[in-house]
């Protein structure tokens, strides 16, 4: 018979394990959020400009050209792809915590690129290279943190995959607020040398991380699963609680695609989980979170109304708040009302700078409303799609199929991201289609659309189990429903016994409508 579920609060369901392992996955994503606020920023360093542009004689002032603003923010996606698809493999083959090693590798070599870049091309390449390690991050951390945490705490934990890259963020913002007085190349040469810290560190403590026992399982490693699986858990789990646990990912994972295949996605029920993993990435893309995140500080200096250094820090600051908010709630209020909520705010926000954009010869009083735009745009982002779409895009694959589906979709996100990125310098630039800010109308028609996505194809997967979702998906339960329907599965039924380490058949109770 299985063990009551006992309802517990945040902390109580983290041991000092896990604790550990939660915070140093989390930390990895730091960097991402460094990568994002040190090239936004120091685009608009007056010494980047001398080093990577072109003297312009009619301003008497050194400009950035458009194609390598363009090419800057773009071609480093074939990085990321590149990363995304190496981390997927080695993750698959050779384990999560082997792949997160080999990640800081070439988070080494971009940093040692960037800070002696003299050329627009070694600049480029640089950045190209770091895209290596935030594509493999990709691949693996929302993953990982999803298959380690219990079910009661994983929109919190997969949420750090946002927190960390505004926290990372935020700390570059301020660094580059005081870097950008400094007279001379070291103002954009310091925040890239920043780089090597976090992957040294990581490099390091990823070996004391235990390895996820799902995977394990995938590998028929049944005891050193359940070793992995009593490390994060006890002290914070009943031994019953975690035999039952266990039983429940064996049997999930002999009910379901064990070692699936790249066409296993496409098959049966699989096909619509793959469908709303790639459906999230897109819309994460379209919404416009390039547009904030690696534009917003010099489309900001352009509108001369203020300091774009103070105001990257300002909505860095806002966006960690609106980000933790979230990740505090999502385990309760579930995930899609959250969704919705940011995606309404976003297309408020977005269609409010199209309008404004629309005043000939605006006000500074207009500019300074442009500019709050920028920053609620970004606190509707980090309401929901920023943390959520990572927690929805790793818990809706089977076990079997997680990090490749999750992968696949990825693919599909960096391919929007890529498009996005390297239109807008040409969307927005005066030269080219001119639009300024009344590129707020495109993605906030997108961003709509991202509402409607929500509402209608994203099933409701807040506290429940990796087990339990893929029970509900198995037997055909309808998106709309997936809120109000419990399923328990029944780990007991196993033809193990009372050896672990045996995969058991399981069956599943009958479902049940709670009101």
């Amino acid at each position: 018979m299985a063990p009551p579920k006992r309802t517990r609060g945040l902390l109580a369901c983290f041991n000092g394990r896990l604790i550990y392992a939660c915070g140093i996955i989390a930390l990895s994503q730091l960097n991402f959020g460094m990568d994002q606020a040190a090239f936004s920023n120091t685009q608009a360093m007056p010494f980047f400009k001398r080093q990577f542009g072109t003297f312009d004689e009619a301003t008497g002032t050194y400009v950035l050209e458009t194609v390598f603003l363009s090419l800057l923010n773009s071609i480093q996606f074939i990085g990321f792809v590149f990363g995304l698809v190496l981390g997927n493999l080695f993750s698959r083959r050779f384990g999560r915590r082997l792949a997160m090693f080999l990640m800081c590798f070439w988070a080494l070599i971009s940093g040692i690129i960037l800070i002696t870049s003299k050329t627009p091309t070694q600049a480029i390449t640089g950045r190209t290279i770091t895209y290596v390690y935030i594509g493999m991050e990709l691949a693996l951390v929302p993953v990982l943190q999803s298959e380690l945490v219990p079910a009661e705490a994983r929109g919190f934990v997969v949420g750090t995959y946002q927190s960390g890259l505004l926290f990372g963020s935020l700390i570059m913002s301020i660094i580059c607020r005081g870097t950008s007085d400094i007279k001379g190349h070291a103002s954009w040469r310091i925040p890239y040398g920043l780089f090597f810290v976090i992957p040294s560190i990581l490099a390091v403590a990823v070996w004391w991380i235990p390895e996820s026992p799902r995977w394990l399982l995938t590998r028929d490693r049944q005891e050193d699963a359940l070793n992995s699986l009593r490390l994060l858990r006890q002290g914070a789990y009943t031994e019953d609680e975690i035999e039952h646990e266990f039983r429940e990912m064996q049997n999930a994972l002999n009910n379901t695609v064990k070692k699936g295949s790249f066409m296993d996605m496409w098959r049966g029920t699989n096909l619509k989980r793959t469908l709303i993993t790639i459906g999230v990435n897109i819309f994460l893309q379209l919404t416009g979170q390039n547009f904030a995140s690696k534009y917003g500080t010099i489309f900001i200096q352009s509108l001369n109304s203020v300091n774009p250094f103070v105001m990257s820090c300002i909505n860095s600051a806002l966006n960690i708040v609106a980000v933790f908010l979230t990740q505090f709630l999502s385990d309760k209020t579930g995930r899609v009302p959250l969704m919705i909520a940011g995606a309404v705010l976003q297309t408020a926000s977005l269609m409010t700078m199209g309008g404004l954009g629309t005043v000939k010869n605006p006000s500074q009083s207009i500019r300074s409303a442009i500019v709050a735009t920028v920053t609620l745009f970004g606190v509707g982002f980090s309401l929901g799609w920023a943390p959520l779409s990572h927690v929805v895009a790793a818990e809706i694959p089977t076990t079997g199929l997680r990090d490749l589906t999750y992968a696949v979709g990825a693919v599909f996100n960096i391919v929007i991201q890529w498009a996005v990125a390297f239109s807008i310098p040409y969307l927005i630039d005066s030269s080219h289609a001119g639009l300024g800010s009344k590129v707020g109308f495109i993605f906030g028609v997108t961003s709509f659309m991202a509402t409607l996505f929500s509402w209608f194809c994203i099933p409701e997967c807040g506290g429940k189990t990796l087990e339990e979702i893929d029970e509900l998906f198995t037997r055909g339960v309808p998106i709309r429903k997936f809120r109000t329907i419990k399923v328990s599965v029944d780990a007991e039924a196993s033809d193990g016994g009372d050896d672990l380490t045996k995969p058991g058949k399981g069956n599943v109770s009958q479902t049940t409508h709670t009101p």
